[in-house]
């Protein structure tokens, strides 16, 4: 299937042609037939599946056919992205494909002065990729207004409701017209997300696209245990003996982030980095020299995980474990992009062994992580194998038949030391009966004759008792004291 057979017209069409693009992606063939026939939509794609160009191009396309001008502070089009890299590469991407029609698209994001926005907003706009919260806020002071907005698109849902989002999402949704049309694309579906498309979402059609080669399945991924204090040598190790085209790394903070940068800066390593606390003049320049070449080493938080859209990236480094697995498979999304292969290696010390535990329990297999010494040297050698699915499935099944191997021959070994031993102890088992039996004998005997003796003995005292009384009664008789005391009775 080719893109004219999806509704796009002339333009658009052009447009592709001049980007060099031949098929479309799995994801644009679902979701452009269905946005172009007004159904809302639920998108579940990884990264790197061109879920950009698959709600860009129609909205394009019916740009093509609008005659109206819009009214002040109005647009008809809103697209929701949680990060100021993902919209402004949206932006590109609409500047990109519709050159021929050249649409009024405005930037709405924090960190930037709003006076600008405010300006581009006054005499309206065909589409608004904006930020959450700048859009609030812009929509608050009245200098921005949702009475026309017909379209609203939520990208990278997921991550919105990470960064608290939410709330800003539901009073911007409340404002819009209830007969909109929308579509929300994530690469995950938490309850969260999936409450909020229940909410705002006419009778949704999910799309549900897991690409024949998924990213993950390009890239060489490589884990290395050690020490925490020795990452930042290791780090150098990766930089110094090997070509390294296009990287990201990967850190917890921004803190790390800045102390990283600047430790590899003095060992004389080429990097800059990128994160919330920077200006947006500043992450504006570090992208814009990552992206052209300029610079080959980007170290990022995870704020950039998924808004950075850079080709050709053919390392990704996790100097620091994520906190959460999916997220790893975000961040290493960057790289194996469009069919290329890519390297992801992790640094994993011994505190982050349990989410590295949890991220082979979401992929499905073992990463086999290699233990390194601090006297040793980080070497990347051949590449391994892909791993593919079908490989996935073998892998298990032989896991499988092995722990049933294991199982039987253990239960086979327990058996035939039970018989050994059984002949082996035999005698002593028989011996060990035999004392035991005498002892409680003689204990037996042991006891009746002290019984007897005690029965002899409570005999020779009674006896003895008995004597000694009639003796006493003979002497009694015989000295008569009764009558020599109270005198005789002659009655």
């Amino acid at each position: 299937m080719d893109f004219h057979e999806l509704g796009l017209t002339g333009p658009i069409l052009k447009a592709i042609d001049s980007e060099n693009y031949d098929k479309p992606t799995p994801i644009q063939k679902a979701v452009i037939p269905k946005f172009l026939n007004n159904h809302d939509i639920v998108g579940i794609a990884q990264t790197g599946t061109g879920k950009t160009a698959a709600f860009v191009l129609p909205i394009l396309e019916r740009l093509i056919k609008k005659n109206k001008k819009n009214p002040p502070k109005s647009f008809p089009v809103l697209i929701l992205v949680p990060t100021r890299e993902l919209a402004m590469q949206i932006i590109d991407k609409i500047r990109t494909y519709g050159k021929i029609i050249r649409p009024k698209a405005v930037l709405i994001v924090g960190g930037a002065k709003p006076g600008p926005q405010i300006k581009s907003l006054k005499d309206g706009a065909d589409i608004v990729v904006a930020t959450p919260g700048r859009l609030l806020d812009h929509v608050k002071s009245k200098v921005a207004y949702l009475n026309i907005t017909n379209t609203v698109i939520l990208d990278e849902a997921d991550q919105m409701l990470d960064l608290g989002f939410m709330p800003s999402i539901k009073l911007i949704m409340s404002n819009i017209s209830k007969t909109k049309q929308a579509v929300l694309l994530s690469a995950t579906m938490p309850k969260a997300v999936r409450s909020l498309a229940n909410e705002f979402l006419n009778s949704p059609e999910e799309v549900n696209v897991a690409p024949a080669a998924r990213p993950i399945d390009l890239i060489d991924q490589r884990v290395f245990i050690v020490k925490r204090e020795a990452k930042l040598k290791f780090i150098q190790d990766i930089f110094n003996n090997h070509n390294v085209y296009r990287s990201i790394v990967f850190v917890r903070t921004k803190i790390r982030a800045n102390k990283l940068a600047s430790k590899l800066k003095i060992s004389g390593i080429d990097v800059d980095a990128i994160h919330g606390d920077k200006s947006q003049s500043q992450r504006t320049r570090t992208l814009k020299k990552f992206r052209i070449g300029k610079l080959n080493i980007l170290i990022a938080t995870d704020i950039a995980a998924r808004g950075i859209d850079v080709d050709n990236i053919s390392h990704i480094i996790n100097y620091d474990m994520p906190n959460e697995s999916e997220i790893y498979i975000h961040r290493i999304g960057r790289t194996a992009r469009a069919g290329k292969s890519g390297i992801a290696i992790s640094l994993c010390d011994l505190s982050e062994k349990r989410k590295l535990k949890s991220i082979e329990k979401l992929i499905g297999y073992s990463l086999y992580a290699k233990v390194l010494n601090v006297s040793e040297t980080l070497t990347l050698g051949n590449a391994k194998k892909n791993i593919t699915v079908k490989d996935k499935i073998n892998t298990k099944n032989e896991v499988n038949n092995n722990k049933e191997a294991k199982s039987t021959k253990k239960r086979n070994l327990a058996k035939l030391f039970t018989k050994k031993a059984k002949k082996r102890f035999a005698e002593k088992r028989k011996k060990r009966i035999r004392q035991d039996l005498h002892q409680s004998i003689d204990q037996s005997n042991i006891k009746s004759s002290r019984q007897k003796d005690k029965k002899l003995n409570n005999h020779s005292v009674n006896k003895r008792k008995l004597s000694v009384k009639k003796k006493l009664n003979k002497r009694k008789s015989f000295l008569n004291l009764e009558d020599a005391f109270y005198g005789k009775n002659d009655n």
